[in-house]
Order: C-alpha cells, then structure tokens, then sequence
C-alpha cells in the first residue's frame, strides 16, 4: 500500500510539474510577439495618410527614336557604266540636282536614228496631205503616212524616258551620305550608289499606352531629350497610327522637330515626356502604401482605430506618390508603414500622421513629374 501510494504521489506531481512548464511555453511567444509589436501584438504601430484633392498632371514618359523626314537609298533604273558624279558626300543637295550619270552614248545614238526617221515621216505626211487635198490620193494611203509619223514620234518619247533613268538626280532636298561607287565602275538596279537624307526637320517616333489614345491629339506638343545631351526640345504631333497595336496593346505616333541646326540625328535614342491630362482634384497617396494582388491592388484604412482592406483601381504613378482612380475618397486614412504586421480587424497604434500637402512639399516625398512607363 506504501508503494502504490508512493507511486501515485510521484505520478501526480510529474503531472503537475509538466502542466506548469506546457503553460509556460505557450505563454512566451505572445509575451515576445507583444513586446516586438509583431503579428500576434494587441496593437500593430503605424504610420497613415490622410487623403484629401490636390493637383496632378497626368504624364506619360516613354522612348523613341528620331527617324528623318526622308531617306533613300540611290540607285541607278538602267545599267551601265558611271561617267559622271557630280556630289561631294556629306554636302547638301537640292531637289532635280544631278547626282551621277550611266554612260548612254548608244542611247543616244538611238535617238539620233529614231529623229531622222520621224523628220522623213514628216516630210511624207506633209506632202501626202496636199495630195489628198487635191483628191490625188485616198485617205488610206495618207493614214499610212500618218501612222508611221505618229509610231516614229512615239518611240521618241519612250528612248527619251529610258535616257532619262541614265541621270540620276535628287529626289528632294537633302544631305547625301558616302559615296559607294567610283567613276568607271558598272552599276545596275541592284547597286547602292549613295543615300540621301532629309534632317530638317526630323521626326520622333514612339509609342504610348492604347488606354490613352483617345487623350492624344494632332499638334498636341511633346518634351524629348536626346541620349548624351542634357537640352530639351520641342516637337509638335502631327500623325497618329489609326488602331491600336493588338500584340503590344501600344498606339504608335510620330511627331516633327525643325531641327534648323541639325543638332538631333537621325537614329538617335530618345526619352519622350506627354502631359496627357492636368487635374485639380487628383487623389494621390504613397505608392509604399499599395499592396499588389492577384486580383488588382489593395489598401489599408483606418476605421475606428482599426485596419480594414480596401480594394483600389490605381492611375498614373512617380516614384513616391500614385494616383488613386476608385476606391477611396477624400477624408479616408491610409496606412503608409507597418503593412506588412497588419491584418483584417488589427487595432492600430498610430505614431505619424501625413497629409498630401507635407507629401508634395515635404522632404519626405520630394514630387517629381508624374509619368507613366509605356513600354
């Protein structure tokens, strides 16, 4: 009896001694996750924004390139050999000015051939005619006449066309490129002789979002910078590509710069700057506050000292603050830190309150031009 109530004793002490260590193992973690303020805390301590209107230009940003108003690559219609070239590389031309001539002796001599016969043609419908006036001849027989006129006259003007492709002239004004050939050297229609280029004025070339295409209009101004120069120009819209690009949902467009000093080059990269829309009433909060999902984009409000998810439809972005389209109001109380330890229903500690006026203004969150990436 001794024993068994030894035994019980022991047993119910053990017991005892677990539950106390069990209960004080379970008690740690929240003790710890209390005192670093984690997920587990009464109160998760936050940062918020105080939403209210403020102004906002809607910017795209994107890249191009400068393409020239006009560029060909000359070539000869007709081959031969070169006897003549009449262009400097790298000087300025003007539209009509000859550029190189094919060697065209035997057209020529063609030509000779083909005037003597016409000239006899006509001495023959001349003479024929008065003999048709006096009825000395039928009428079919001055048709012949005629006809071997109107025939000859006719090859004239076809040898003289052809003989026109052995002048090979500018097509508009512009700068020509090196020389491919030399005097002497054989061309055909496949031999590149030089290229000519139009850069005055010079066109950019880019693409923006398809979602805005209906805010771009004709004659509507751009800001471009040019890689390596730190000057800003100026260009005017002037086409528009009717349909969106449906591979890379993107709206092509093409704008003209003067460029009266040649100072931008064709082939260039450029970055392209286009206010699409100014507003007044722009809701804007820190893009640290913007939770991505699945499903689109989240925030956390404040309500009644707690945290609760709000869906939001996100707009134009800089690198601080991010334009809200739907979803919160004026008023409402964002949480800018601390997103990652709050939940569903979690009470706040709130340590800093912003609003927009210190995040435009403020050095927290210097503004920058809006933009919006498009490619």
């Amino acid at each position: 009896m001794n024993k068994t109530l030894k035994t019980i004793l022991i047993l119910v002490a053990v017991t005892a001694v677990g539950y106390f260590v069990y209960r004080q193992l379970s008690a740690e973690p929240e003790k710890m996750a209390a005192q670093s303020g984690g997920p587990m805390a009464q109160q998760v301590a936050v940062d918020v924004y105080v939403v209210s209107p403020s102004g906002f230009q809607n910017r795209i940003t994107t890249t191009g390139t400068v393409l020239p108003n006009e560029d060909v690559e000359l070539r000869s219609e007709i081959s031969g050999r070169v006897t003549g070239i009449n262009f400097e590389e790298g000087s300025r031309v003007r539209k009509g000015q000859l550029l190189l001539t094919v060697n065209d002796a035997d057209l020529r001599a063609q030509l000779q051939k083909l005037e003597s016969n016409q000239k006899l043609y006509r001495e023959m419908e001349e003479r024929q005619r008065t003999l048709l006036e006096k009825e000395y001849i039928s009428a079919q027989e001055y048709d012949q006449v005629s006809n071997q006129l109107a025939t000859a006259t006719a090859d004239i003007q076809a040898l003289k066309a052809t003989m026109a492709k052995a002048y090979v002239r500018a097509p508009f004004d512009g700068v020509v490129g090196l020389r491919q050939v030399s005097e002497g050297s054989y061309v055909s229609a496949t031999t590149p002789i030089a290229r000519i280029v139009d850069v005055s004025p010079v066109k950019i070339d880019f693409a923006i979002p398809g979602r805005y295409s209906s805010q771009v209009k004709e004659g509507t101004k751009i800001n471009f910078t040019v890689e390596g120069d730190p000057n800003t120009y100026q260009a005017s819209i002037y086409a528009i590509q009717p349909s969106i690009d449906p591979a890379t949902r993107t709206l092509q467009i093409r704008a003209l710069y003067e460029n009266a000093k040649q100072e931008v080059k064709p082939g260039a990269f450029v970055n392209v700057s286009l206010a699409i829309k100014e507003s007044d009433d722009a809701l804007l909060i820190p893009t640290e506050a913007i939770i991505p999902e699945a499903t689109g984009h989240k925030v956390f409000l404040v309500k009644d000292g707690k945290a609760a998810p709000q869906m939001v439809k996100i707009g134009q972005r800089s690198e601080t603050l991010i334009q809200i389209m739907d979803g919160i109001a004026p008023g409402d109380t964002i949480i800018r830190s601390g997103i990652l330890q709050v939940r569903n229903g979690s009470a706040l500690d709130i340590r800093k309150v912003m609003t927009a006026s210190e995040a435009l203004a403020g050095p927290e969150t210097p503004q920058p031009p809006a933009k919006d990436t498009a490619l």
